[in-house]
């Protein structure tokens, strides 16, 4: 169909003029006026120590003077009045913006937020290489947290020690004293750093194995049998023997080991009525334990109630049954009765405390002199 030149010519005009001039979404400032063209922004990463800083935004007209309040959760924080702002403590958990005022040169002015920034967090404390347990792990000793390497330098350390993966109750110094429950297990320090706006981390040492005072030096094997009415149990006896012997603080700890066999052996553990000691021995009486020949004699009377000394002392039955395993067996070892050294002092485990300990302690351990 045909069309006028003309009319042609004035359509292709009007949209090309469309296309050569941009549209704008806000009126031109007015003469005095201050416009922002666009609102200011916060740059940096919100963790803890870290430095923000601000663009300022844009304004009309461009040529302006700008100045800076930082804003925490909206509201002014004292003294932040410059284009950047450190993150501090007191920033921990909070979002962060800033509001900038504009001034042109007749004193006109005007202001903008920026978006706030996400909450400020704390800053990473990293263990570069993890602590270790100094010293020798042997029942006796002291061992040693080594803290290990970080970053940075943790203002503050902490210590959490470990049985296995259990932890030691009340263990929470950089030193711990091996305890008898250590021996055989192994034993690792977890070591916590801190410091103020940091992220609290916990590093933990590789493991070593807690032994006894001494290596075995002889091993020697017992069994273990009854004479006359027993009423007592007869398996918790054989577990709670065994644990005398297996005991660090025990004659183990002068480098003896005892291993249960089910007859014969090196020596014969006897839990027996008390009618039966004098048919050991004429040592033996009905009132005590003994040792005769090859035969460590425990009186049953005295495995079920201790004796009265010890009771009057208020020492446990646990303690007692200690006690008077090691000190036959002692004699099984050779070694002869001994008395008090000094009044206070430990009683050696060959003393006899069944009838009373001449101003010593009970003790149901051999003392450091009898394990030479």
């Amino acid at each position: 169909m045909w069309k006028p030149r003309g009319l042609v010519v004035a359509v292709l005009a009007s949209a090309l003029l469309a296309l050569v001039v941009p549209s704008t979404s806000a009126e031109p400032a007015r003469a005095g006026e201050v416009v922002s063209t666009l609102e200011p922004t916060v740059r940096g990463e919100p963790v803890w120590g870290r430095t923000l800083s601000t663009s300022g935004g844009a304004w009309e007209p461009a040529r302006v003077t700008k100045t800076y309040r930082w804003l925490r959760d909206g509201q002014a924080i004292s003294g932040a009045t410059a284009s950047t702002y450190r993150l501090g403590t007191r920033d921990l958990g909070h979002r962060l913006s800033v509001r900038v005022t504009a001034t042109e040169a007749e004193g006109n002015t005007a202001t903008a937020t920026s978006p706030e920034r996400a909450r400020v967090v704390r800053a990473a404390l990293v263990n570069r290489e993890r602590p270790q347990v100094a010293g020798t792990p042997r029942y006796g000793r002291v061992l040693a947290a080594r803290v290990g390497r970080w970053w940075p330098q943790p203002e503050r350390f902490t210590y959490r020690w470990f049985r296995g993966p259990d932890p030691i109750a009340n263990a929470r110094s950089a030193r711990y004293a091996l305890a008898p429950a250590d021996v055989g297990r192994r034993i690792s320090v977890q070591v916590t750093g801190s410091s103020t706006g940091r992220r609290t981390t916990a590093a933990r040492s590789p493991s070593v194995l807690a032994k006894h005072v001494v290596d075995v030096r002889r091993s020697v094997t017992y069994s273990v049998r009854t004479d006359g009415r027993i009423t007592a149990d007869l398996t918790e006896f054989k577990r709670l023997v065994q644990e005398t012997y297996e005991d660090p603080r025990g004659w183990r700890a002068s480098g003896v080991s005892f291993r249960r066999v089910s007859s014969g052996g090196s020596f014969t553990v006897v839990l027996a009525e008390a009618s039966r000691l004098p048919s050991y021995d004429s040592i033996c009486s009905t009132t005590w334990s003994c040792r005769a020949g090859r035969f460590v004699v425990i009186n049953q009377t005295r495995w079920l109630h201790a004796s009265p000394a010890w009771n009057k002392a208020r020492r446990s039955l646990r303690d007692y049954r200690h006690m008077v395993v090691n000190h036959e067996t002692g004699h099984w070892l050779g070694n002869g009765h001994a008395s008090c050294p000094r009044a206070g002092a430990l009683a050696p485990v060959m003393m006899q405390q069944s009838k009373g300990t001449q101003g010593c302690t009970f003790n149901p351990w051999p003392t450091a002199a009898e394990l030479r």
